[in-house]
């Protein structure tokens, strides 16, 4: 069964909701049911049924909603303004200083019904926000859902220029925000540049770093595993070191005379052994 991805703001997490034999394309704006809340949200890519099972198997087809409808012009007029927004964040932060809670507030969303608000926030762990909803619940009178996002996320809300010149992925196309590992910058070999020149404004390595990982990962098949023992011109020598893009070898060759080692970069298009 073929399901669309919907989200309702940038930093929320991904629903599903079947096509309902709609013709929907990515980019499209949709209306849906979810929690008691009808939401209009943006589609920004599709699945099958597998293979949301495949992260979470105990997803029934029976709990995933029916898209009720292709959104029209007219329902954007529906939304909340950014003056609305702007004065929701505002009472939300006196709250937090109110209760004085280890926490940040980056953005608010507004279902399309107008029944429930969420607001987003950033904190180091866990915070016991009990008091602080009610007081939210009684002011606005509607259902109130808070959600922790990552710093990456609030990058993606704020907006910046990355060290390229350029809009920042995550807030220009990136729909998804992949992990991002150490082990990226250890193959593509520029984690000797230090944290800060790998880092993007949100302080966590570059998304960018996984756009060519694939590449870097087939590249690396080609190349003799570190330790293996290779034969270079008659030398019997072990490999120490890769330079992906170059498909080369560092291998080190015991001196002639047994005092001390050498190591030699080696072209594996010339000495393929």
């Amino acid at each position: 069964m073929r399901l669309a991805k919907v989200q309702f703001a940038s930093w929320d997490k991904i629903h599903f909701f079947k096509l309902n034999d709609l013709e929907i394309s990515e980019n499209d704006k949709v209306i849906v049911k979810i929690d008691n809340a009808t939401e209009i949200g943006a589609v920004i890519g599709f699945t099958t049924l597998s293979d949301v099972k495949k992260e979470n198997p105990e997803v029934t087809e029976e709990e995933i909603n029916d898209i009720i409808r292709m959104a029209a012009i007219h329902d954007t007029g529906e939304l909340a303004g950014p003056k609305e927004r702007n004065e929701a964040l505002e009472f939300a932060k006196s709250l937090k200083d109110k209760y004085d809670l280890p926490m940040k507030f980056v953005d608010v969303h507004f279902s399309f019904d107008r029944s429930r608000i969420t607001f987003a926030f950033i904190a180091d762990g866990r915070v016991d926000f009990r008091n602080m909803v009610k007081d939210m619940t009684r002011h606005f009178s509607k259902s109130i859902r808070l959600q922790q996002i990552g710093i990456r996320d609030e990058a993606n809300i704020m907006g910046d220029l990355g060290a390229c010149g350029r809009c920042l992925c995550c807030r220009g196309y990136l729909k998804e925000l992949c992990s991002i590992t150490s082990d990226m910058a250890e193959m593509q070999q520029c984690s000797h540049r230090g944290s800060d020149r790998i880092s993007g404004v949100c302080g966590r390595l570059m998304c960018c770093l996984s756009y060519e990982q694939k590449g870097y990962e087939e590249s690396m098949k080609k190349l003799h595993d570190i330790g293996r023992r290779v034969n270079v011109d008659g030398k019997k020598g072990k490999v120490v070191g890769h330079h992906v893009l170059k498909q080369s070898v560092d291998v080190e060759f015991e001196a002639e005379n047994g005092d001390g080692k050498t190591v030699i970069e080696v072209d594996l298009n010339r000495h393929n052994k």
